[in-house]
């Protein structure tokens, strides 16, 4: 491995993490930087992949948010190096045993804000030591990584610019905040499959009319998460989304589901949940992400540390542009070829999104599964 991406390997170690209270988390015995995780990869050189490698011999991670989690998810690393050690870092900062309710449940208390985003988090490093096990050149040629929501935590430690510890009492912070901020306003997700003549606007301005005949002062109901072209989750409170479900045929919706999350997301109504995380995130050693990592705010790649803070922040109560991310990352001259794209974490929901954004290269798409061991080299393309 180059020493750039070795080090990009080694930040999401599990050292110290001290925080704004004084919280400490030692190292367990046995466990080690990941850049001993990813130790066996070899390269020679410091220049980005892109410069030594032909486009299609790249790779890009993404890494998913809340709502794919699943119980059972987890079983399929088990058996790879250092993941055991993962989870057990993971039971001295968050206080529970956090593999053994992504293994066995119940999924009621998986779903829950605040056990199922350090539990994404988690399994999506996790099943980067399988990928890395399997296809050690991925991590080896890896240009660039993007998450969903808290998975861009688990973008940002597998690129270096947090430690493993760190970033992962940062996602425990994030999510405990979260949860109280859901309790306090009843409300959700809804995720919507539309069409071209969809009025996702229109109909959000009407259903927070709607609440407002209800009684219902300064209702919430606006787009949340930009999918793809045909595709948002719009978030605010459930009398307003269950308006939309009641009317979605007015507003040429072709599909609505209520997410498995207890809030409205990336709205005004997560504004109590900013402060702990800036607090959080004011005592971590930030640094330069080694590898490209694209931003749900606006797509872009971070470029400074203090830009990364401001924008972990603010996405908490902004839209995640994950279609604009995708455009970002993939955008490309005709006829170049695109890089290997690996889904590292529960579900395949991501792949499912690039497919409606680029199905080009969405054909050089591959899911690590977390349910089941894979000694396959190819691991699980779709």
């Amino acid at each position: 491995m180059s020493s750039r991406l070795s080090r990009a390997a080694g930040a999401w170690g599990v050292r110290c993490l001290r925080s704004a209270s004084g919280f400490r988390v030692p190292p367990p015995p046995g466990v080690v930087d990941v850049a001993e995780l990813l130790r066996d990869a070899t390269s020679a050189g410091e220049e980005p992949c892109a410069a030594r490698r032909e486009p299609s011999q790249c790779s890009v991670l993404l890494f998913p948010g809340q709502g794919s989690q699943v119980v059972g998810m987890g079983r399929g690393l088990l058996g790879y190096p250092r993941v055991r050690e993962l989870y057990e870092a993971a039971r001295l900062v968050l206080g529970y045993d956090l593999l053994e309710l992504s293994l066995n449940g119940p999924q009621e208390d998986l779903d829950r804000t605040v056990h199922c985003q350090p539990a994404v988090f988690v399994a999506s490093l996790a099943a980067v030591e399988k990928l890395h096990h399997l296809q050690p050149a991925v991590i080896e040629n890896c240009v660039a990584a993007a998450g969903f929501s808290v998975g861009e935590f688990a973008a940002l430690v597998f690129a270096g610019a947090m430690e493993f510890s760190e970033g992962l009492y940062a996602v425990k912070v994030r999510a405990e905040a979260m949860q109280e901020a859901s309790e306090a306003v009843p409300s959700g997700m809804l995720s919507v499959l539309g069409q071209s003549q969809s009025k996702f606007s229109f109909a959000c301005l009407e259903a927070r009319e709607h609440c407002q005949s209800l009684g219902i002062e300064n209702p919430v109901c606006v787009v949340s998460s930009y999918l793809s072209p045909d595709c948002r989750v719009i978030a605010g409170h459930l009398e307003a989304l269950q308006f939309l479900r009641k009317n979605s045929a007015k507003y040429h919706f072709r599909r609505t589901k209520m997410l498995p999350v207890s809030g409205a997301f990336h709205t005004r109504l997560m504004e109590p949940a900013v402060g702990p995380l800036a607090q959080v995130l004011s005592e971590i050693d930030i640094k330069k992400p080694l590898v490209a990592v694209h931003s749900n705010i606006n797509g872009n790649r971070y470029v400074h540390p203090q830009n990364i803070r401001q924008l972990l922040e603010k996405q908490v109560v902004s839209p995640v542009k994950w279609e604009q991310t995708m455009h970002a990352i993939y955008e490309r001259k005709k006829g170049t070829d695109f890089p290997r794209t690996f889904e590292v974490g529960p579900g395949k929901q991501l792949g499912s999104i690039l497919r409606s954004c680029n199905l080009q290269a969405w054909k050089s798409y591959s899911h690590v599964d977390v349910m089941q061991a894979s000694d396959h080299p190819d691991l699980d393309p779709t």
